[in-house]
C-alpha cells in the first residue's frame, strides 16, 4: 500500500505516522506510534487508527543507540510487518530560518542550510535532522520533505518582525519567528469548519503543551506570535524560561561565571514549570501536588497566558474568538477554567459543564468572545504539504521503495 510516512524526531523518541494515500489524493491514517527509550530501553509501541494496539516492543540498546537507528527500525517494521511503503518521508522540522517560508523538498543543499540553524532550536534541530541525513543516505531517490514550525509565521507584518537593533542584524536573520506554526495552520484550516464566521475572524490560538506558545490570527494568517528568535520566549514551558530580561543572561554569564553552553542548558532544560516547582514539568503533577511551590508554577503560567492573550488581543485590535490546543489546553478543565477567568475582560464567559465534558465550544451562548477547544493535528497537516509538493513536483512521481 503506497502511504506517507510522518516523522517527528526528537532527543530520545521517533513519533511517526502513516498515512495511506488513495488514488485521489486523500490521506488516511493508518498508524501511529513511537520508538522511544533510545539509548536507555528502545521500544517500539504503535496502534491503529481505531486505536487498537498493534506493536509493543522491547529492543537491546545497542541496536538502537540514536534516533537514525530508531527510525530504520519503525520503518523496517512497517514495511515488513505491515507492508506499508513509504511512497514519501515528511518531516517536522522546527527552524526553518529566514531561508524557508513554506514545506520543501529536501536534498543535500537544503539540509547544509538548515544545519546552520542548529544554534536556534538546539534541542530540536539535530534531532530533526538525523532521521532526514540517514534516509538520504539510505534511499537517495525517496522524497522527503521538510515541514518548518516557523513558516506559517513568516507573512508577519515588517513591525511585529524585528527587534529593536540594528537592521543589518535583522539582514542576517536575527528577527522574531514564531514557532508551532504546524498547529496554528491545522487550527487556521479547522475553525472555520466548526464555526464558519470564524474564517474571517480575530482568533487568539494557545498551544498550551509543554511547550507552549500563542499565536493571534486574522482571517486565519498569524499575526504575531510569543515566540520570536528561538524557541525560548513567549511563556512558560515544562522545561524552558519563557520571556525573560536578556539582563538575567548577562548577569549569570558575568556574575555566577555561567558558560554559553551552560546557560543553554539552563535555559532550556532547568527552567519554566521544572525551575519554579522544583518537583516537575508535568503540568498534572503539579495540579495534584500539595507543595506551595508546585501551586505557585500553575498560578505563574496561567498569569502568564492570560497577560499575553492582552497582548495578543492589541495586536489584533480585538477579539472574536479564543482557542484552546495540545495537551493541556485540550486536557485540562482547570487551567482552561483559570485562564477564561482571567480573560473575563475580554468578553469570555465559560460555561463550567460544557468545560468539564470538553466540548467542542466551551463558552456560554451569550459570551461575547467564543471559546474552543480544537485538538490539534500537526501530523495531517505535514502529510497534506507532502503530498501537495509530490503532486507538484510530477504528475506520477518516481520513488524509490524502501526494501
Amino acid at each position: 500500500m503506497d502511504s506517507i510516512l510522518v516523522v517527528n524526531a526528537g532527543s530520545s523518541s521517533v513519533k511517526f505516522q502513516a498515512f495511506a494515500l488513495d488514488s485521489d489524493g486523500r490521506l488516511r491514517r493508518e498508524i501511529k506510534g513511537q520508538m522511544d527509550g533510545i539509548g536507555s530501553r528502545p521500544r517500539l509501541r504503535a496502534s491503529a487508527a481505531t486505536g487498537h494496539k498493534v506493536a509493543d516492543r522491547v529492543y537491546p540498546i545497542e541496536s538502537v543507540p540514536d534516533v537514525s537507528a530508531a527510525l530504520m527500525v519503525a520503518s523496517a517494521w512497517l514495511r515488513e510487518e505491515l507492508q506499508l511503503t513509504p511512497l514519501a518521508v515528511g518531516h517536522r522540522v522546527v527552524h526553518g530560518g529566514p531561508d524557508f517560508d513554506r514545506a520543501v523538498l529536501i536534498d543535500h543543499g537544503v539540509v547544509a542550510r538548515l544545519e546552520r540553524f542548529t544554534m536556534l532550536a538546539p534541542l530540536h534541530q539535530p534531532n530533526n535532522l538525523a532521521p532526514i541525513r540517514s534516509l538520504l543516505a539510505k534511499f537517495p531517490a525517496l522524497p522527503q520533505v521538510a515541514c518548518f514550525d516557523t513558516a506559517f509565521h513568516r507573512g508577519h507584518d515588517e513591525v511585529a518582525d524585528h527587534y529593536a537593533i540594528p537592521f543589518r542584524l535583522h539582514d542576517e536573520g536575527i528577527r522574531r519567528y514564531g514557532f508551532h506554526g504546524l498547529s496554528y495552520e491545522y487550527i487556521a484550516k479547522t475553525l472555520p469548519q466548526i464555526a464558519p464566521e470564524m474564517a474571517t475572524a480575530r482568533v487568539v490560538v494557545a498551544h498550551l503543551g509543554s511547550g507552549a506558545s500563542m499565536c493571534a490570527m486574522h482571517g486565519g494568517r498569524s499575526v504575531e506570535s510569543t515566540m520570536g528568535f528561538t524557541a525560548l520566549d513567549g511563556l512558560p514551558m515544562g522545561t524552558r524560561t519563557g520571556q525573560i530580561d536578556p539582563g538575567v543572561l548577562l548577569y549569570l554569564m558575568t556574575e555566577k561565571g555561567m558558560s554559553p553552553a551552560e546557560l543553554q542548558n539552563f535555559l532550556y532544560r532547568d527552567c519554566g514549570l521544572k525551575g519554579l516547582s522544583g518537583i516537575s514539568n508535568d503540568m498534572r503533577e503539579l495540579q495534584e501536588s500539595n507543595d506551595p511551590r508546585a501551586a505557585f508554577a500553575v498560578d505563574y503560567f496561567v498569569y502568564r497566558v492570560a497577560l499575553h492573550a492582552g497582548m495578543l488581543a492589541a495586536a489584533l485590535q480585538g477579539l472574536d474568538a479564543f482557542v484552546f490546543t495540545a495537551g493541556i489546553g485540550e486536557n485540562s478543565i482547570g487551567i482552561r477554567a483559570r485562564i477564561a477567568q482571567r480573560l473575563e475582560w475580554l468578553g469570555v464567559s465559560l460555561d463550567s459543564a460544557e468545560n468539564a465534558r470538553h466540548a467542542r465550544r466551551i463558552s456560554r451562548p451569550d459570551s461575547r468572545t467564543p471559546v474552543y477547544i480544537v485538538p490539534t493535528d500537526e501530523e495531517l497537516m505535514i502529510a497534506q504539504h507532502t503530498v501537495s509538493l509530490l503532486w507538484n513536483r510530477h504528475s506520477n512521481p518516481k520513488r524509490e521503495r524502501a526494501s
